[in-house]
């Protein structure tokens, strides 16, 4: 049977047209997943340079009472931060697991904060064990002063010389901190710290 010549251009010529519609998709679903992961990478990259930066000091007051001062330093471009969230975290990398029948349980050893300092009760919005306090906003090259206090040991650690071994435990041991930022349309960011702890004489707690 004899196949027209015009029918035969007409299927070839769909067939080249079907062909050019489907690279023309493939090149534009190409361009357009190349221009996502650019723009990923440099909203990752945006984010990375905007990174809070922190100065936190430690000032020794009556006592065992001290002032924590928080300021956001940096980058100027930041220009600021709508919620900052510090928390306390371990001084030293012991793992911590309650594994003794009859020993403290897991919540109590979370709630317990392990080093020198905490947050004081009652003070800037504290929670109860002192690890953290109220989130608060800060404008790039400002700061906020926050009330902490000498820790003290846990209640299953007894006996005569309890209070100075616990001192002794956390002496010329940093103050660790947690700071986690929010602003609005930016992934948050997670910001570990470690305070210097100025030093001051072994005095014993008076009950």
């Amino acid at each position: 049977m004899d196949i027209p010549w015009t029918d035969i251009g007409t299927v070839s010529t769909a067939g080249l047209s079907a062909v050019a519609t489907w690279g023309a998709w493939l090149a534009a679903r190409r361009s357009a997943t190349t221009a996502e992961t650019v723009a990923r990478v440099e909203r990752q990259r945006w984010h990375a340079d905007l990174t809070p930066q922190f100065n936190i000091t430690i000032e020794r007051g009556e006592g065992d009472r001290a002032t924590l001062s928080v300021r956001l330093a940096g980058p100027v471009p930041l220009l600021h931060l709508d919620e900052i969230t510090v928390r306390i975290v371990s001084s030293d990398d012991m793992d911590r697991t309650a594994r003794l029948p009859g020993g403290p349980t897991q919540e109590e050893l979370d709630a317990q904060v392990w080093g020198p300092y905490r947050f004081t009760h009652g003070a800037d919005g504290a929670d109860a064990n002192g690890h953290t306090v109220a989130p608060f906003p800060l404008r790039v090259g400002a700061g906020r002063p926050f009330s902490i206090e000498r820790t003290r040991p846990p209640r299953w650690q007894e006996g005569p010389d309890t209070e100075r071994h616990w001192r002794d435990q956390w002496l010329n041991a940093p103050m660790r901190l947690v700071i986690t930022c929010r602003r609005d349309e930016f992934e948050p960011w997670v910001v570990p710290c470690e305070v210097e702890v100025p030093e001051a004489p072994r005095v014993r707690w008076v009950n």
